[in-house]
């Protein structure tokens, strides 16, 4: 099973994102709500998969992400964010990101391109 970390400053997304992924099969290990909290989740839980926020307070998803991939190389991180810019999806990727999914979103299209990523 899948073990999969939520991080989203706004609970509502997390809790879509969470229903999407558990009626799909996964196990939600762990949710945060800025990047502090889920790089200190990622230690903790050694999650398979990440989906990250880019706006947050405290730290944003691209300094939580470039975070994520000093500690483990190998991680396994989706953006998941309504900044679609061209740079930002650009910088994710560089930094890291397996992949970027502009909100809103379709179910099919998050699962499929989870599938493609593990």
């Amino acid at each position: 099973m899948t073990r999969v970390l939520v991080v989203d400053d706004a609970a509502f997304m997390r809790m879509a994102i969470k229903n999407m992924l558990e009626s799909n099969g996964m196990e939600i290990v762990g949710e945060a709500e800025n990047g502090a909290v889920a790089v200190k989740k990622y230690v903790e839980l050694k999650p398979d998969l990440v989906t990250m926020d880019i706006t947050m307070p405290e730290m944003n998803g691209l300094d939580a992400l470039k975070a994520i991939m000093q500690l483990d190389p190998q991680a396994k991180v989706i953006m998941v964010s309504a900044m679609g810019q061209e740079a930002m999806v650009k910088e994710a990727i560089m930094s890291g990101a397996k992949s970027f999914i502009i909100k809103p979103f379709k179910a099919d299209h998050v699962l499929k391109t989870i599938n493609s990523i593990l």
